[in-house]
């Protein structure tokens, strides 16, 4: 652990860091980019990246989408958020409707 000294607006913090290797760096990215991607037979899940409100739903059951579509638009502290599909394909379910409110990691719709 190596202990800093850090000046954020005005005010000082110490902070302690933990250096890490080059090897855990890998071992971190690797299994990060396993996780990212949840599919199951089902299809693969689109989930909400934040808490919100669903201002509008932009697919159906059956629609065909390709990759940076948008899905869905999510309202989080003021700001619209789109959810794009993260790939091509059918969406097979949608989890949520216009209006509703969802919770950071909650499935909004299923890509088949």
């Amino acid at each position: 652990m190596r202990t800093f000294r850090v000046n954020v607006n005005g005010n000082t913090y110490e902070v302690q860091l933990e250096e890490i290797s080059a090897s855990e760096i890998k071992n971190t990215s690797a299994s990060a980019q396993k996780t990212s991607a949840p599919q199951s037979a089902q299809g693969r899940a689109v989930n909400a990246p934040i808490a919100g409100t669903v201002l509008s739903v932009n697919v159906s059951s059956g629609q065909s989408v390709k990759a940076g579509d948008v899905l869905l638009i999510i309202e989080a502290m003021k700001m619209e958020n789109e959810i794009c599909a993260p790939c091509d394909g059918k969406i097979s379910a949608v989890a949520v409707s216009k209006g509703a409110t969802v919770a950071s990691g909650e499935l909004l719709c299923t890509i088949g």
